[in-house]
Order: structure tokens, then C-alpha cells, then sequence
């Protein structure tokens, strides 16, 4: 094998910087967001190696020209299968490893500009089916209460439901995240780019909360410990999204037999999108949703939810008003193929 040349190595360095440095420090702490970034760039080093013969040697700023990424994203609809919207968060990933990149080499700034230009693929944006509130009451009926795990599960699913927060921003919870005995009890959440907003809780969720932090945490909790653990690990390691899925799936399996509204395969974001749901129902502002919700876009919240012309109209005279108010190290060594050779993971082809 021919000897690694300089730019290639210095390609190399960057791509492994960008995702064992910059990423969880700066894009985002997120294992699930830092796994996006990985496999996306692991998809294209191995598109270039296995697709367009580029060896460890060839490694160079030409390899992310715009025709070739645009070859790519044809390739991973064609071969992989991938929708549009994955194709979107695939180009999303390497445009920021390209910004990253021409922002340290002036000289390849060029290839973030031509890849801004790359059209974003049509998405046929599909509605998250939500629930009722007849199979909400349904599904948390089922937990078996004679049960540790059975209790653990159902204020797991009422304090997804109350706060309508997503799946890893309950996972993470912590002990000191809590606050029961304030005069409006809430909650302290952390969430996508560790943006915090705080959500209340009704008195029925305190007192399964109180329940539940009584048998599991003991009466006097460790503020540093997870709300929701993980049996293997204890309080210092949070409870996995899998685990956790397959309970609900289990549950609502249960549920379907009872009431035909709810989701035999049920998952935790569903729950999310019914309270939402239920909020909007309830005569919310749809501006005070998506804040509940961390959204950072309005128009994500009414894609996300069915909100009419009507309420889209109310929601964007009630933003403007609120917008007038505001306004006063294996680059060294060219063993092991190109996949080796960036730091990123060789996927089987």
C-alpha cells in the first residue's frame, strides 16, 4: 500500500477530531445525535472506498466535491433503501463536518459552500398517529401494581405522558432535576443543545413521582442519581431506550385487547405527540406548546400536531405579537482501508 499523502492524513485528523472532540463538545452531548454524525460519515468513507475505489492514498478534498456527495445520497436510496428524510439527516451530518472542516483548511471552505447547494431531498412528511384520552386511561391501567417493575412502569409512562418531554430527556433525569415540594411543582428539563425549560406537574403525577422515588431512591435520594435507572447498574446509569420500549410495547399490546385505540406497538414518542395532542384539544396556544415541547421552529409543532388553518393563523399573529415585545490518532497509518484509516466505523457493504 502506497504511502498516506499529507492531504489525505490531514482529511483524516480532521475526521477524527470532529467526531471524538467537536461533536460531544460542541454539537451536542447526545450519545443518540453523536451516533448520527458517525454513521453518516462512516457511509460515506465507505461509499468512497467500496463505490469509487478511493484508497487511503487518494484521500483528498475532491472526494467530497458536490457531484460525488450527490452520487451518494443517490446510492444510499437506491442500494440502502433509505427514505428521503433519512437521506436529509445523512447530508445534514456531513454538511457540518464540511463546515467544521473548511472553518480549520481555508482552503477546502469551498466544499462547505458547495454542498449547502446540494437540494435537500422532497419528504412526504408522515403525522405521528397519536392517542386518545380514552386509550391513555387504557394503556395506564395495565402495569401490574403488585409488581416493583410494574410501578416503576407506570409512573415511568405518567410522568412521559405529564410532561410530554422526549424519551432521553426523561431517561436523563436526575434526583436534583425534581422539584416536588415547590409551590408549583415542576420539573427541570435539559434538552436538545442543553437548551432547559421547566415543566409543571398535576397533583397526580407528584404523587406517583413521590411513590415511586420512595421505594426505588429511598428517603433520602442522591441528588446526582437518575430518576429512572438502570437495574444492572443502579442509580448512576440511566435506564436504555430499548428496554424501555419493549416495556411499552409490552404494555400496550396488553391495552389493544382492552381498548382498540391504543397502539399495539406503542412507543414513547407517541405518548409525547398525545399530550400534545391533548393540550391542543384543551384550548392551548399552539405558540405555548412548542415551547413545552423544546421545539425551536413553530412550524415543527404544527407539522407535528393536526392544527387547522385557523389555529395556524392564531399561533402566528400570537408569535409576532410576542416578537414585537422582545424587540426594544490513525491518520498516521495507512493499514487497514480508508474506514480504518478516518477513525470511522467499516460498514459491511
Amino acid at each position: 500500500m502506497k504511502k498516506a499523502k499529507n492531504e489525505s492524513i490531514i482529511i483524516a485528523r480532521h475526521i477524527n477530531t470532529f467526531l471524538n472532540e467537536y461533536v460531544p463538545s460542541q454539537k451536542s452531548r447526545s450519545n443518540h445525535t453523536l451516533k448520527s454524525y458517525q454513521y453518516a460519515l462512516s457511509l460515506y468513507i465507505g461509499f468512497l472506498e467500496t463505490e469509487k475505489g478511493i484508497s487511503v492514498e487518494g484521500l483528498c478534498g475532491g472526494c467530497f466535491s458536490r457531484t460525488i456527495i450527490e452520487e451518494w445520497l443517490q446510492w444510499l436510496m437506491e442500494q440502502r433503501g433509505c427514505s428521503p428524510e433519512t437521506c436529509n439527516n445523512r447530508l445534514a451530518s456531513l454538511r457540518a463536518f464540511l463546515k467544521y472542516l473548511g472553518g480549520r483548511e481555508i482552503r477546502l471552505l469551498y466544499l462547505s459552500e458547495e454542498a449547502t447547494r446540494i437540494p435537500r431531498k422532497k419528504e412526504l412528511r408522515k403525522k405521528v398517529k397519536g392517542m386518545s384520552k380514552k386509550a391513555v386511561q387504557a394503556l395506564l391501567a395495565i402495569p401490574d401494581l403488585s409488581t416493583k417493575s410494574g410501578r416503576r412502569d407506570l409512573a415511568l409512562m405518567i410522568i412521559i405522558y405529564s410532561t410530554a418531554a422526549r424519551m432521553d430527556e426523561i431517561l436523563s433525569l436526575k434526583i436534583e432535576q425534581l422539584h416536588l415540594d415547590a409551590e408549583k411543582p415542576n420539573v427541570t428539563i435539559i434538552g436538545k443543545g442543553g437548551k432547559i425549560r421547566t415543566l409543571y406537574l398535576l397533583p397526580k403525577a407528584v404523587a406517583h413521582l413521590k411513590k415511586y422515588l420512595k421505594e426505588f431512591h429511598d428517603n433520602t435520594p442522591n441528588p446526582e442519581a437518575y430518576v429512572f435507572y438502570s437495574r444492572n447498574t443502579g442509580p448512576r446509569g440511566k435506564m436504555s431506550q430499548t428496554g424501555i420500549n419493549k416495556q411499552l410495547k409490552k404494555h400496550s399490546r396488553a391495552a389493544h385487547e382492552m381498548c382498540d385505540e391504543v397502539p399495539p406497538d406503542l412507543h414513547a414518542h407517541q405518548l409525547r405527540h398525545a399530550k400534545a395532542s391533548h393540550w391542543l384539544e384543551d384550548g392551548m396556544n399552539i405558540v405555548q406548546i412548542s415551547f413545552l415541547l423544546g421545539h425551536e421552529q413553530l412550524q415543527t409543532t404544527m407539522v407535528y400536531l393536526d392544527v387547522t388553518t385557523e389555529q395556524e393563523l392564531k399561533a402566528l399573529v400570537t408569535l409576532e405579537d410576542e416578537n414585537d415585545k422582545k424587540v426594544s490518532k490513525k491518520w498516521k497509518s495507512g493499514k487497514g482501508g480508508l474506514a480504518k484509516f478516518c477513525g470511522v466505523k467499516s460498514l459491511k457493504m
